[in-house]
């Protein structure tokens, strides 16, 4: 690829925004507009809030009047940026019983900065959350009264209790019923238990157990218990009940509500006695939800109520997603956010870890989450290769086709190892069709990892989809490697070619950023930037490609050692989508560890130099001036320059000059300025949309060689290389015009001779003879050669004889003020 050190963005002058190492800042940039005010958003996912590591995202204001950047955090407790001014956290977890999620959540950070909407399509309840209300016979016939304690306080010990898992609430019967504590007046174990403790037995000589579970039903589910929320009862008596009557219609009634009933019937009343307790196991069977197995436990006294705790734990609670043996996760583990991507009628949410790691790919509308089943991916990710972990959804994005619209892209890196890429619609009911699969080429190069699709044209439809595969192994190094396909009307991806590093060795990984940016040098294509974190001994760089009909569009290659000591990863993240300095540019934000720089676009213009002489011709015979003693023909040159901007370009000041010569390589020449300082580069003020012109006055001297022009050459350039507006490289820089000659023909500059030749020997009276026979050994022949119409340039007189006669001299005799020449041989 052949590219210049320097095109249009400037690495001169740029700006360097710091921030914390520790935190990874710099790991993601967004350009933002707020508030009428432009902003550097930079993410931070190893950044602490309080005692945890939550990430976070700094703002940093741009403003000229500000006197340089002062980033503050969001304070949004997540983790990174993602797409459109989102900010996602992939590893977002919650606890559910002994385990932790990491389902993911993300945001839309508005205006304000404030989550203006939270999506966490992966998000599930726990199998923990439930509303659990123990109903506890505390009639004169429970004792001793602190086993029964005991047992609620190491029951409640196995609770997971919290916000989004278990409330409990404790109902205490014997005649009456009295509620011990509601479901959301504690939201800790240490706080149930510790109330627990304070629990006396109230008494009673009736066991009104229909009551309580009456009371439970109609009361304290509903005095703070949630929606959705799991409802679980656990009866705990040791006797039937005084109001056997009424249980068949609140058991019904509970049947209708949901409630889960665990029966535990204590017999320590009926074995202390030597009571038949067939009876109470058969009423506390009918309590209990079927089936028995499950639900009912019976217990020998209130000692032994201990005993079940573990086997009570187990039943109540299970572990959601996994299969019989406990090893399939379904969204468990989906880190939903890993990437984003704002699509026509809701946010693309990329899941890794969903499906036992091999990846998915979500939806959130304003109608709700959008799911597909695992089995939408079995046609390219095959259940035989589910232990590679194949990282669907690792980057998300969208392509326009000219016939099907709207087409979503996804990218799985680790599928077989070499890398996938699908094209897929997605509908709102969670129906998923794989219309095109790309594959990687190469083991362990990370294909997929970074998707871009590119509208060169702006016409709102894709032309070009890059797939990077930034740890592609090439030359004994990892340098990096990113694809180009050509999307069709169909569509189809047709790989066209592809992009690397050819001249910088080393672990680049080239490809790790792809970011399609507007057209930033005025060609009217818009224009892809690429990072390469780890060229330069982990010290990064940056490529910029224009006008991409061009594989080998490579035109300006940025390393951090240009900009600044100390850069590391420049190029880990990169936007451009906006003006950040107010001179109608795009600029770009990269960045590196503990670091955003700002690259400012520069204007990009074009000088267009003319050249008309006057007089338009030389003529030698008019010689109207004298110069160094010499009558010479004097002439001037009118040098006119302006400049066009192919870019917005708000310069005003003088911004090129140019530099006028003759070509003539000869020791003396045929033209010479008049002034000898005009050898120097002249200083002229080039406004944009306006013509300057110069005169510059010379003198042609006396020659023969007026057959050929006069070359008369102008080179422009710009005055100051480092600051204002840079020439398209695409221009001519150099300007030639031909002053000719006058050559004394008609004024269409085009000269009609008429030659005419005559010769004759003198040993022949007909002049039209060829052919002579004589017995002397001197032959003289006299040749006339008459121009009967316009100048004739140039014109040659040639001379052949045979063999026999050997040439010996030749006499001009040029006769003047005529068009006759005479030669005699």
């Amino acid at each position: 690829y052949g590219f210049h050190d320097c095109f249009n963005i400037d690495t001169r002058n740029h700006r360097i925004i710091k921030g914390p190492r520790q935190t990874q800042f710099g790991y993601t940039v967004q350009q933002h507009m707020a508030g009428g005010q432009k902003w550097l958003l930079v993410g931070a996912p190893l950044e602490t809030n309080g005692q945890h590591q939550t990430g976070d995202v700094y703002k940093c204001p741009l403003s000229r009047r500000s006197g340089g950047p002062s980033c503050t955090k969001l304070n949004l407790g997540t983790a990174d940026l993602c797409d459109n001014s989102q900010a996602c956290g992939p590893l977002w977890s919650y606890e559910c019983g002994s385990s932790y999620y990491s389902t993911g959540i993300c945001s839309r950070v508005n205006a304000s900065f404030k989550f203006s909407r939270t999506i966490a399509p992966a998000f599930q309840r726990c199998e923990t959350y439930m509303d659990i209300v123990i109903v506890l016979d505390g009639s004169n016939s429970i004792y001793p009264w602190n086993e029964v304690q005991d047992f609620l306080i190491n029951i409640l010990r196995k609770f997971y209790i919290g916000p989004g898992q278990i409330q409990v609430g404790v109902l205490q019967y014997g005649e009456k019923v009295v509620s011990e504590f509601q479901l959301n007046d504690f939201h800790s174990v240490e706080d149930v238990v510790k109330a627990a403790r304070k629990i006396g037995q109230r008494g009673g000589e009736e066991t009104n157990t229909a009551l309580g579970i009456s009371v439970a039903r109609s009361e304290a589910f509903k005095q703070g218990g949630r929606k959705g929320a799991k409802k679980v009862m656990i009866v705990i008596t040791d006797g039937e009940s005084h109001d056997s009557a009424n249980l068949q219609q609140v058991i019904e009634d509970s049947e209708k509500d949901g409630i889960i009933r665990y029966a535990i019937a204590v017999l320590g009343y009926y074995n202390r006695r030597g009571i038949n307790p067939e009876a109470f196991l058969n009423e506390i069977k009918y309590i209990a939800s079927d089936p028995d197995d499950k639900h009912f436990f019976n217990v020998t006294d209130e000692a032994a109520l201990n005993d079940i705790v573990d086997a009570l734990g187990e039943r109540i609670f299970s572990l959601e997603g996994t299969s019989k043996n406990g090893t399939a996760f379904g969204l468990q583990m989906s880190q939903a956010g890993f990437s984003t991507h704002i699509v026509e009628d809701g946010i693309l949410v990329g899941a890794v870890g969903a499906y036992d790691w091999n990846g998915a790919v979500l939806k959130e509308t304003r109608q709700g989450k959008v799911i597909p089943p695992k089995s939408s991916y079995e046609q390219e990710f095959p259940e035989e290769l589910k232990n590679h972990g194949a990282y669907l959804g690792y980057t998300v994005t969208s392509v326009v086709s000219a016939r099907s619209g709207q087409l979503y892209v996804a990218g799985a890196p680790r599928f077989n190892h070499t890398g996938k890429v699908i094209i897929f619609t997605l509908k709102n009911t969670g129906e998923l069709t794989i219309l095109d699969s790309l594959k990687g080429q190469q083991i362990g190069s990370y294909y997929g990892s970074e998707i871009a699709p590119v509208d060169l044209d702006d016409d709102g439809v894709t032309d070009n989809l890059l797939v990077a595969a930034p740890m592609f192994f090439s030359g004994g190094w990892e340098k990096g490697k990113v694809y180009i396909y050509r999307v069709t009307e169909q569509p189809d991806f047709i790989l066209e070619g592809s992009l690397e590093i050819l001249d910088h060795g080393q672990n680049a990984r080239f490809g790790s950023t792809l970011a399609p940016v507007p057209d930033l040098n005025g060609d009217s294509f818009n224009d892809v930037v690429i990072g390469a974190p780890l060229e330069d001994d982990n010290k990064g760089a940056i490529y910029i490609y224009h006008n991409f009909t061009s594989i080998s569009s490579l035109c300006q290659r940025i390393g951090a050692v240009q900009l600044a000591p100390g850069l590391q990863y420049f190029g880990r993240s990169i936007h451009g989508k906006m003006d950040m300095n107010g001179d109608g540019l795009v600029d770009l934000a990269v960045g590196s560890l503990g670091a955003a720089v700002l690259l400012w676009s520069r204007s990009v213009v074009r000088i267009h130099a003319t050249v008309r002489f006057e007089p338009s011709k030389i003529n030698i015979f008019n010689k109207d001036c004298r110069r160094g003693g010499k009558d010479v023909t004097c002439m001037s040159a009118i040098v006119c320059l302006n400049v066009t901007a192919r870019t917005p370009n708000r310069a005003s000041q003088e911004i090129g000059h140019y530099n006028a010569f003759f070509e003539e390589k000869r020791f003396n020449p045929r033209a010479v300025f008049d002034d000898p300082d005009r050898q120097q580069p002249q200083n002229l003020t080039l406004l944009p949309g306006e013509e300057t012109c110069d005169h510059i006055y010379f003198h042609a001297m006396e020659t023969t060689d007026y057959a050929r022009p006069i070359i008369f050459t102008v080179e422009t350039e710009l005055l100051d290389l480092d600051q204002g507006p840079v020439l398209d490289d695409s221009w001519p820089t150099t300007v030639k015009t031909q002053l000719p000659f006058w050559n004394g023909c008609d004024e269409d500059d085009h000269c009609v001779p008429d030659l005419v030749l005559l010769c004759q020997s003198q040993m022949s009276a007909e002049p039209s003879e060829r052919i002579i026979e004589g017995s002397r050994r001197r032959m003289v022949v006299d040749v006339r050669l008459e121009n009967r119409g316009e100048n004739a340039y140039g014109a040659q007189l040639n001379i052949t004889n045979t063999p026999n006669l050997r040439f010996s001299s030749l006499i001009v005799k040029v006769q003047h003020h005529s068009n006759t020449l005479c030669l005699v041989v």
